[in-house]
């Protein structure tokens, strides 16, 4: 597995083509999978409620075409997602999108059909060209966001459903290492308890020791 720095999604974002930025938002700050992404219709954003529904997925077609599917595993799912993502998308589709026909696709390729893979790799290998990242997959981007959420402090069940996994164990086989061994929390808790005493004004703990 391979986790994008912060700094290294930044440089993703930046040399991205203007089509193809909100793509590499949405898998990189929502867990969307290339062909989740792909799939997308401009209606299965709520803006304001702040959460996208995830219910199909592209598909190859006999190498050729596309196919639309449900999602791999059953992982049909709704993420919640930040103002950020979702003001990037809307200003993308107030650009690229000014019909505003909520059933269009939202990323299209040929035909006026969904990206096919290839075409969405193509997209892909410019982008991270430029920003120098050759050794990054797109799929690394979903790990990011799995690690944001993990490092914030998300449980397993709450990352699993963010990520469509279908269960909890396949989300700790993938990334049980990211998150902090007990002894290790212990330790941050410790100073986190440490840190609140310590911070107590003089004349506070002098009253408290006077009581």
């Amino acid at each position: 597995m391979s986790l994008p720095s912060p700094r290294q999604v930044a440089a993703l974002l930046k040399s991205a083509d203007p089509r193809f930025r909100p793509f590499v938002a949405l898998c990189a700050f929502a867990g969307l999978r290339l062909g989740e992404a792909a799939a997308l219709r401009a209606s299965d954003l709520d803006f304001e409620r702040g959460k996208i529904s995830v219910s199909r997925q592209v598909q190859r077609e006999n190498g050729r075409g596309v196919e639309i599917r449900a999602p791999k595993y059953g992982s049909e799912r709704v993420v919640h997602v930040s103002d950020e993502l979702l003001s990037l998308v809307k200003d993308y589709i107030a650009t690229y999108r000014q019909n505003g026909v909520a059933s269009r696709w939202l990323f299209e390729g040929s035909a006026g059909d969904p990206p096919h893979q290839n075409t969405v790799g193509y997209w892909w290998r410019l982008t991270r060209t430029a920003a120098r990242c050759e050794e990054l997959r797109l799929h690394d981007l979903r790990h990011f966001f799995a690690s944001g959420l993990i490092a914030a402090g998300c449980d397993v069940v709450a990352v699993q459903r963010a990520l469509g996994h279908s269960s909890a164990t396949v989300t700790l086989n993938t990334y049980a290492h990211l998150w902090p061994s007990a002894e290790g929390r212990t330790r941050l808790e410790s100073s986190r308890l440490f840190a609140d005493v310590a911070g107590q004004p003089d004349e506070l703990v002098t009253n408290r020791e006077a009581a």
